[in-house]
């Protein structure tokens, strides 16, 4: 079972008991606004997502981690990396990204397990290259991207909802660590 420990944070794969807590942060209208065409998702729908993400596990080897706090086991969203089907102009590409809880915004949470979870890209899976995907108008992802070394490369549009994208990238050159 892969889990990576960061100092607050346990990144891990999926349980049973992670579909509720995940349902509640998707069906969250502030936390979904920026993610595809902004609708929420219910318990289905996420039961749905948490299978796709650990199917990607099996098939690539990498995938999204359930974030928990280390010192409750309470789950606060997640991080990882994902193959971002949805815009064929960047394949291939590896993916980074994370959706975390509305209480757990501010924290550093989102850079803290993002951090861990590029580190585990470059270094325990040997990707050269990682890139993340968000909307003009989504300030704290786009922060979290720039603390993690990443640069913006390119805007495009969603193929699907037609709006405005931006590619951010890092390669093994550019990362610190």
């Amino acid at each position: 079972m892969t889990e990576i420990r960061t100092p607050r944070l346990l990144l891990r794969r999926w349980q049973e008991d992670d579909l509720v807590p995940m349902s509640e942060i998707n069906a969250d209208p502030e936390v979904m606004r920026w993610i595809a065409d902004g609708s929420t998702r219910d318990l289905e729908q996420t039961a749905d997502s948490i299978e796709r993400w650990e199917e990607e596990w099996d098939d690539e080897g990498f995938g999204l981690f359930a974030v928990e706090l280390l010192g409750s086991g309470e789950l606060i969203g997640f991080t990882g990396l994902s193959v971002p089907h949805f815009l064929p102009e960047v394949l291939p590409a590896v993916e980074i990204g994370w959706r975390l809880g509305r209480p757990f915004w501010g924290r550093g949470y989102a850079s803290e397990a993002a951090h861990a979870a590029l580190e585990f890209a470059l270094q325990d899976r040997g990707l050269d290259r990682v890139v993340s995907i968000c909307r003009p108008g989504n300030e704290a992802s786009q922060n979290v991207m720039r603390k993690l070394g990443m640069t913006l490369r390119r805007e495009t549009v969603h193929p699907a909802y037609a709006h405005a994208l931006r590619v951010y990238e890092i390669d093994l050159t550019e990362y610190v660590g």
